[in-house]
């Protein structure tokens, strides 16, 4: 390799280097968008949850988890007729209209399951703790996404 390559290849390296470290040090110093944490990591890294909180919590969440599924395996299904309605009604007809309906109800049982879990579990917290709980309950449902 000739001098005159081998400091054209340092020099492309040195750039390349110097472009990654501006690029990371422009995020730090600008970039001031913060993620909340979510619910879950406020609960299992936050709140100092006794033993006995763990257990039922992690009982409330089993059981919420299997609820969950349930409900998502329904709007898929519902998904899968509405496609199916649209495919042969092509329109807004009677069979689209039942499948939005399906959708729409699933949907509103998860919204309803999530709320009662979020109370099941704010029940297992000591007052100190419900207070963190719900800051960030609230927090969660009023901050604009990223």
């Amino acid at each position: 390799m000739t001098p005159r390559l081998r400091g054209l290849l340092i020099t492309a390296l040195v750039a390349l280097a110097a472009g990654f470290a501006g690029v990371g040090l422009g995020k730090l110093a600008f970039d001031r968008t913060h993620r909340q944490p979510s619910l879950h990591e406020v609960i299992h890294n936050e709140l100092q949850l006794t033993t006995d909180q763990t257990q039922r919590i992690e009982t409330l969440e089993a059981d919420f988890a299997a609820r969950k599924r349930a409900l998502e395996l329904e709007m898929r299904a519902a998904n899968a007729e509405l496609a199916s309605a649209i495919r042969e009604e092509h329109g807004y007809g009677p069979r689209v209209t039942g499948a939005v309906e399906r959708f729409h109800h699933a949907m509103g049982q998860l919204q309803t399951e999530t709320i009662r879990h979020v109370f099941a579990m704010r029940e297992v917290l000591t007052p100190e703790q419900k207070q963190v709980f719900d800051n960030t309950v609230v927090s969660a449902l009023t901050t604009e996404q990223q």
